[in-house]
């Protein structure tokens, strides 16, 4: 993006619809509050949940959240992002709560194929694992609906079975606002209050609120290399393979996740603002461009809301 393209787009964008996505978000969590027994907001110290969680202090106010930050952790996080997690628990006055699929690798519940694997689809063992420990029967998520099209189709209230399973006839109209919260015993929803929310509104939010992230979301320098169209990071677990060229690259992550399957973009961005204008121009979306599980299949999202994950 050049420096004249950049102050013409900003000129032209109004944030003036955040307030009335701030306040469904509110009045979500809220609801949420009321409705369910021991509720939970899932936290991985990443921007979508950050917003969530800046949203549920406008609910509530600092150090009054009424229910626990639950973290499934792969045990290959980036550790900005979970330094960064733990930091704003703190600051908050939040409790959190980490559970971690290595937890479930001891247990035996998670067994990978080759140690190589990436641990990301295996949260889902350790997500219901930790829903029964807790008897938790509200999950706050910070997924949004122009994600992927397995999420475009989601209820902001998705009930869940007894089995933590996503069962799309069994989802329930949502009509002037109104959820149905109804659940038989071992069943449990997933609620996602900035469902309507576009990646461009969570950087116009970030800009607005002045939302601090964690350092990996802004324009840095970093090894990459080339592979399947996308910018693989140079990790102890994500190695050159043979033939590949290490290359220093000036990036940003649009997303993060599991070191294993999370890859970043090329972009000079290093401030809210800047990736706002950069947004306007993206064609692809976050996930598309960034995460290697999603390229698996064309249902990898679909199969992972089956067994029980998003």
């Amino acid at each position: 993006m050049n420096a004249r393209t950049e102050p013409q787009l900003l000129g032209r964008i109004s944030n003036r619809h955040l307030d009335a996505l701030e306040e469904e978000a509110i009045f979500i969590l809220r609801e949420v509050a009321g409705a369910f027994e021991r509720p939970t907001l899932l936290f991985s110290g990443g921007k979508d949940s950050l917003v969530l969680l800046k949203c549920a202090e406008k609910a509530f106010g600092s150090g009054r959240i009424p229910y626990p930050l639950l973290m499934i952790d792969t045990g290959h996080n980036f550790r900005e992002v979970t330094d960064f997690r733990d930091h704003r628990a703190e600051q908050l006055g939040a409790e959190l709560i980490v559970r971690s699929v290595e937890d479930s690798m001891r247990r035996g519940t998670v067994r990978l194929a080759r140690p190589d694997e990436s641990r990301n689809a295996h949260q889902s063992v350790t997500l219901l694992e930790a829903i029964e420990e807790f008897g938790f029967d509200a999950l706050i998520g910070g997924a949004r609906r122009d994600e992927e099209k397995a999420r475009a189709k989601e209820r902001i209230f998705s009930h869940r079975d007894s089995f933590g399973q996503w069962q799309p006839k069994a989802q329930r109209p949502e009509l002037w606002t109104l959820f149905n919260t109804r659940l038989h015993p071992g069943e449990h929803f997933r609620v996602f209050p900035i469902s309507n929310w576009t990646e461009l509104d969570v950087w116009q939010y970030i800009e607005r609120e002045a939302i601090d992230l964690p350092s990996i979301y802004y324009a840095h320098r970093r090894q990459v290399v080339e592979r399947r169209g996308l910018l693989v990071p140079v990790t102890d677990l994500t190695q050159p393979k043979a033939g590949e060229e290490v290359v220093t690259r000036t990036v940003r992550f649009r997303t993060v996740g599991d070191i294993t399957c999370t890859c970043p973009v090329e972009s000079p961005a290093s401030n809210a603002s800047e990736v706002v204008a950069e947004t306007l121009l993206a064609d692809v979306s976050e996930r598309g461009a960034t995460r290697m599980d999603d390229k698996t299949s064309d249902a990898s999202m679909e199969k992972r809301k089956k067994d029980g994950y998003f």
